[in-house]
């Protein structure tokens, strides 16, 4: 049971970075690298803030801000320096990765004998392996409230009309830099209130600890889209998270087959690839049916 309880929890919190590329790779369709560095930067933050005696709830939105700012490093690089987008996310991500060393001062930094957001007094009497679901509905249900309602005001409508139409956009008078720019700040401010999160979870933070995050995240989209289906923009955001807790449990169920933990990078590989074929071998088989069934009807 515990360790059903915890994948619950954890695939709640990995659904912040299944949200925060939600925005970048679906809305805005361009694909961001940076998360790859923010993740490690936003629990860098937030560990190294844990340390210095700061409270665990002013360390994970500081861990939230670093990631927006690394998005808007990403932002500045493509729109006002012209790179292209995943390079930029590239070019920021091996940069955060000084800055983490820096902020750190080492490769990892433990948080042995320091309180954090998952030892909070209103969680003492619940099983320690429970912390993470209370803290991850939490977290989850106010920021997919907050996009729901961002999504639907008149800058998400414009945001969401960039990504779909960056010229129709620029001829209704939006921006489209700017929403990028936006997108790319929101997003990763996710990303690094997630890397706060798990790192308090976790108990440490760690240089390395966002190599392959990315996959975690498109395995979350792509694993609830598959799972759901057609939905509105605000049920697709329910569905990412859905999905990232799916994704957990089938890494459970794959260690439970017995393949070894070391292999779990690679697994989360084949996962992915697996969720995004599958909706192009059903529309081929769909599209097959379809056209037997006219060649048989003019027979």
């Amino acid at each position: 049971m515990s360790i059903g309880v915890s994948a619950i929890g954890q695939g709640l919190l990995y659904g912040l970075i299944g949200l925060g590329l939600f925005l970048t790779f679906r809305v805005l369709d361009f694909p961001d690298m940076t998360v790859e560095g923010t993740f490690p930067f936003g629990a860098a933050v937030a560990v190294s803030a844990i340390t210095h005696g700061i409270s665990p709830i002013v360390a994970t939105l500081l861990a939230t801000g670093a990631g927006m700012l690394a998005g808007l490093a990403t932002g500045l690089l493509t729109t006002k320096g012209k790179i292209p987008v995943l390079l930029a996310g590239i070019l920021v991500m091996t940069g955060l990765f000084s800055i983490n060393l820096r902020i750190m001062g080492r490769a990892n930094l433990s948080l042995l004998h320091q309180a954090n957001l998952f030892q909070t007094a209103f969680l003492k009497d619940l099983p320690p392996y429970f912390n993470s679901v209370v803290i991850g509905v939490i977290v989850a249900v106010v920021v997919v409230g907050l996009l729901m309602l961002f999504l639907n005001t008149q800058l998400g409508q414009a945001f969401i009309a960039a990504g779909d139409n960056p010229s129709m956009a620029r001829s209704l008078g939006i921006d489209p830099d700017h929403q990028m720019v936006l997108g790319l700040m929101v997003g990763n401010g996710l990303v690094g209130l997630a890397g706060g999160l798990l790192a308090q979870n976790n108990g440490y933070a760690d240089v390395n600890m966002g190599i392959g995050i990315i996959v975690i995240g498109l395995a979350a989209i792509i694993i609830g889209e598959v799972v759901f289906g057609e939905l509105t923009l605000s049920q697709r955001l329910v569905a990412v998270i859905l999905g990232s807790i799916l994704y957990r449990f089938v890494l459970l169920v794959v260690l439970a087959l017995g393949f070894n933990a070391d292999d779990l990078k690679l697994i989360s590989a084949v996962v992915l690839a697996i969720a995004i074929m599958v909706p192009q071998i059903d529309h081929r088989l769909r599209l097959r049916r379809v056209l037997q069934k006219g060649v048989q009807a003019h027979g």
